[in-house]
């Protein structure tokens, strides 16, 4: 039986996938982002990002795919779960985790481009 939350996003990031991964690696961030769940990494995949156990309001699984992609790195967005209260409504769950993960990766976005202006290429790190 499918999940009654099945949510799937991608956010395209000009960032070194290496700074993205260590970022999205940091247990901070992931309770920043779901602090009503409890994560518990299922697999740590380097570069390519990581997978969750999920638990708390949702139980299931979440997953953060990291897709190198020209300048930059498409950050592929997975949560699979359903909600632990029977009255829940999964419907408005699935909007306000929608919602908040777009805020949170957006603001990631913006840190991680440094304020370049969209079509411009990413500047090689400085030496």
């Amino acid at each position: 039986m499918a999940p009654a939350i099945d949510l799937v996003d991608d956010t395209f990031v000009v960032a070194e996938r290496a700074e993205l991964a260590a970022r999205v690696r940091d247990p901070a961030l992931a309770r920043a982002w779901w602090p009503r769940l409890t994560l518990t990494v299922d697999e740590d995949r380097g570069l390519e990002g990581v997978r969750w156990s999920v638990a708390g309001e949702l139980t299931g699984s979440t997953e953060l795919w990291l897709e190198r992609w020209g300048d930059g790195v498409i950050v592929h967005w997975f949560l699979r779960a359903d909600p632990t209260s029977p009255r829940a409504d999964a419907q408005r769950l699935a909007r306000r985790y929608t919602v908040a993960f777009k805020a949170s990766v957006n603001e990631l976005k913006d840190r991680l481009e440094h304020g370049r202006p969209a079509g411009v290429p990413r500047l090689p790190p400085a030496r």
